[in-house]
This record gives structure tokens, sequence and C-alpha cells, in this order.
């Protein structure tokens, strides 16, 4: 029996074809048909006539891991059209982890100590189970996470017992469910870990057929550097990787994506490789002393020691305390901040690069948060594609679509044809847009009308629907799925 219709919208169907004029038809948590599709009895049907109606978005990264619980109805994601949230990035997961004292930064971006309650990555997966969210998720395991609960120490090494500690859990972790690993080799926690040691847990996700996800040693003057890195590790362990939020930072190093994408394309042709960006010049994770200095602007997005100067630049703050910026930084800890780092070409010219997919790179718990929180996806149909014509709308939803599912290996979503998932999401070619600003950095986008996971209204009417039919997407299940799904194994980028 068909639950829904979708009448007479225009298909983009993720795989970058171009769009057609169709009817689409939802039975339980399935597409049933796309194209003439007659009426039903008990079908509710939605005239949406001069809409897109697109697979929903995947947001490859994230840092959804506690926000999938604190806010369950994602009302952040859902009103930009994201069905499916990829969480763990950048080597910080809640799982698997029990602390007793405050967690280090970065891990302080995502939860406190009471958040880090879950001895095993099952644990958490089936915490997922028993509150679903209203999107799905799809989780990596962190690696600083790993480092924090096996060391003693962090500024050093792993030595042989503890590498072998951190394996364990992380073998745990994909007997459980996991997709992959990522690394954050820029922080704290693990910028003294040698490439060995990564090498030697990558190792285990070979025969799981699980990915490698890096937010790179380095994205400044080391970037090139920091790529190798990252590749090496990929030939070695014989696994893909994804290169997070893909940038050069720092005025000294605007321009040199001009570098760093050819090698990638280079890369991509002997190895499987593929990166996320998000569409902004600013980043955005823990406030430091040293990254601002070399920013153009600083804007603080929390502080646990002076709570109400969150939404207010690092500069004004200085000035009011008569201290130096880098001492009102400090005083400030612990924090976090948006940098304004990057330069508008580069951006451009990495979101223009094939491979590219879209990724948020958000922080949910931040009390003003960077806008891409609330705004990534409409912006790049809105501004990126539409208004300054750097690719097609059909182009703009593969990104974020059908290559995002190739990558992480989400069978049955990222496409809309009969037999995959019923993740769909209707927006307004001619509005969509992202309103989010740095000044109000959690309005919602305008254009997003419908937006269904599994079957089930989760987004319509500018609001949450309060259905919660997202799901813990377990890489076993979605390997089996692969296998039988035909309209998935094609690649698409």
């Amino acid at each position: 029996m068909t639950d829904w219709i979708l009448r007479d919208g225009e298909v983009v169907d993720g795989r970058g074809g171009p769009r057609r004029r169709a009817d689409v038809a939802i039975t339980g948590d399935r597409v049933a048909a796309v194209g003439v599709v007659a009426r039903a009895e008990g079908a509710r049907e939605i005239d949406v006539a001069g809409k897109i109606v697109a697979p929903g978005f995947i947001d490859v990264h994230t840092h959804d891991d506690r926000a999938l619980f604190a806010t369950p109805d994602m009302a952040a994601k859902a009103s930009q059209g994201v069905t499916t949230v990829v969480t763990g990035n950048c080597g910080v997961s809640l799982a698997p982890l029990v602390l007793g004292s405050a967690p280090p930064p970065p891990l302080d971006l995502i939860g406190d100590t009471h958040d880090y309650h879950y001895e095993r990555f099952a644990d958490y997966l089936a915490a997922l189970d028993r509150a679903p969210p209203a999107l799905n998720a799809a989780c990596l395991v962190g690696h600083s996470t790993l480092r924090v609960g096996a060391m003693n120490a962090l500024d050093r090494p792993a030595e042989k017992a503890e590498v072998a500690g951190m394996g364990e859990r992380l073998q745990e972790a994909l007997d459980a469910g996991a997709i992959g690993l990522s690394s954050g080799l820029a922080y704290a926690p693990a910028s003294h870990a040698p490439p060995a040691e990564i090498e030697a847990l990558a190792a285990l996700l070979r025969p799981a057929r699980a990915l490698y996800t890096t937010h790179m040693r380095n994205e400044a003057d080391a970037v090139i550097a920091s790529l190798e890195e990252s590749f090496a590790v990929g030939r070695a362990a014989g696994v893909p990787v994804v290169i997070s939020h893909h940038k050069t930072t720092g005025r000294e190093n605007f321009g040199r994506t001009v570098e760093t994408l050819p090698l990638l394309a280079t890369a991509i042709a002997r190895q499987e490789v593929g990166l996320d960006a998000y569409p902004y010049i600013a980043s955005s994770t823990v406030l430091s002393a040293a990254q601002a200095a070399r920013a153009l602007k600083v804007l603080v997005t929390w502080s646990k020691s002076v709570p109400e100067q969150a939404g207010r630049e690092l500069s004004a703050i200085a000035l009011d305390w008569g201290v130096s910026a880098q001492e009102a930084a400090d005083r400030l800890q612990p924090a976090g901040a948006v940098y304004w780092m990057m330069d508008e070409a580069d951006v451009q010219r990495v979101l223009q690069f094939p491979y590219t997919m879209i990724g948020s790179d958000g922080l949910p718990h931040d009390t003003h948060p960077h806008p891409r929180l609330w705004g990534a996806f409409p912006r790049v149909l809105g501004y990126y594609s539409r208004e300054l014509g750097l690719f097609s709308l059909e182009e703009a939803v593969r990104r974020m679509t059908g290559l995002s599912a190739y990558r992480f290996g989400l069978a049955g979503r990222g496409i809309l044809a009969p037999g995959a998932y019923a993740d769909v999401t209707v927006f307004d070619p001619e509005t969509v847009v992202d309103r989010a600003t740095f000044e109000r950095p959690t309005t919602p986008a305008a254009g997003i009308e419908h937006v269904f996971v599994n079957g089930r209204p989760v987004w319509t009417d500018g609001k949450p629907t309060g259905e919660y039919p997202g799901r813990a997407l377990r890489r076993q299940q979605l390997q089996a799925e692969a296998r039988g799904f035909p309209g998935f194994a094609g690649k698409t980028g």
C-alpha cells in the first residue's frame, strides 16, 4: 500500500543527470516508484509542482554525536534537507570512552565529562536504537578518543601495548558497526602520534572494509606534506581515505589550492581518496591563542570561564579587558572560536573540484555556533550554484547525495530510485538559500519544504514534525545491502 505520493515535481536523482518531471511514491521506508504514479487509496499526496525532489542530503562531516540525543529533532540539519549525518569526525567520538574528569580539547567540543559514558561503541549504537533521532547516523570511531582511553600521557607516541589497547577498542567498534576510523592530527591529543601509530590502527580497517577520514596534521604551510602523509596511510593499510574539510589556511597560504587539488587528483587516480568541504571562508574549533594570532578575525563561540562573551569578537573582548588578544584567549579557556583564515577563491576552487563532497562541520553545542551548522547545504544550492553558477543544481545535489553515499558506503541512500530508502528532500530551486549568519547563526534556511527520513516526514511547514524515524546505520548491514541494491553499484564521482 502506497503511503505518500509526491506529485508532479522535478526529480533530481543524485547521480548528476538532468532533472525530469515525475511523481514519487513512497511505501513504508522505501521509494516505490518514480515516474507516472496512479492515485492510490489511502495514500497522502503532496503537490510539489515546480519544486525539486531529491535524495535526502548526507552531511559527511559532523560532530553530532551528542546532538542526536540532546536535540533529537535535529532541526539544524533537517531544516537544510539533511537526512543522514556522519558522526565521530576529526578524531573525536563519544565512544568508546568513560571519563572521570574534564575531556581534553577538542573532545570538549562534543560533550562534557558525563557525556562520555559509553565503555563500548556497541553501547553508543544501542543507545541510538533505544532513542531514535529524526535522522540517520553513520558513525566513525575517533583516534583521539581511543588515545585518551588508552594512554596516561598524550604528549608522546603510544607505546606498543597502548597501540594494542587502542586496536582492541577499535576492533570492538568495527564489530559493532562503526563505518571507519577518524583522526584529528592537528589537535594536541593526537599531534604526537607518528604515522606508524595511525597505520597500525588503519590496518584493522581493511578486513572490515571500513574507511579512514582525517583532519590532517597541517592545513597551512605543511599542507602538501600532510596530504602525502594521509595518502600514505591509505596505501599502507589498503583502505579508502577521506580528507576532511580540505582547505589552505593563513594569508601566506592563500591560493595554494592550485597546488593541493592537482595533488589530490593524482592520488584519486591511484588509490581510493575522497574529500569534503564546507562553503565558508571561516573555520571553527577550540579557541587557541596561537591560531587566533594567524587569523584575520576571531569570534568567540563559547567559553566556560566567561560564558557571557560568546558571540563577541576576541579583539573587542581584549579591548574591554585592556589586555592582549593572547591574554584574552587564555582567560576565556576552555572556549571555542570562529577563525577567518581562508580565501574565497580557494573555497570556490575546492567546491568546484568534481570529487568534493559537502560536509557542514558544524558544532551543535556551541553557544553561538558558526552558521555552517544551520546553513551549509542551502548555501551551496542557493549561493554557489544558483547565484554564482559554480556548478549546476544537479551537480550540487550529486555532491550532497550520490557521491557521499558512494564514498561512505551508505547503500540504498543518496539516490532517488525505486527500492532506495525513502530519504527525500523537497525544495524550491528559486528560493532555497542559507539565512544563518555570523550574527544570527541559528536562523533556518529558506526554501526547504519537506524532508522525509525512512518514509516518514521529519520537516514540513518550516518546523519539525515530531517524528523520529532515524536509524543507526551499521556497516555490516550497509555492506550486505550494497550487494543487493543495483542502483548503488555505480561510482558517481
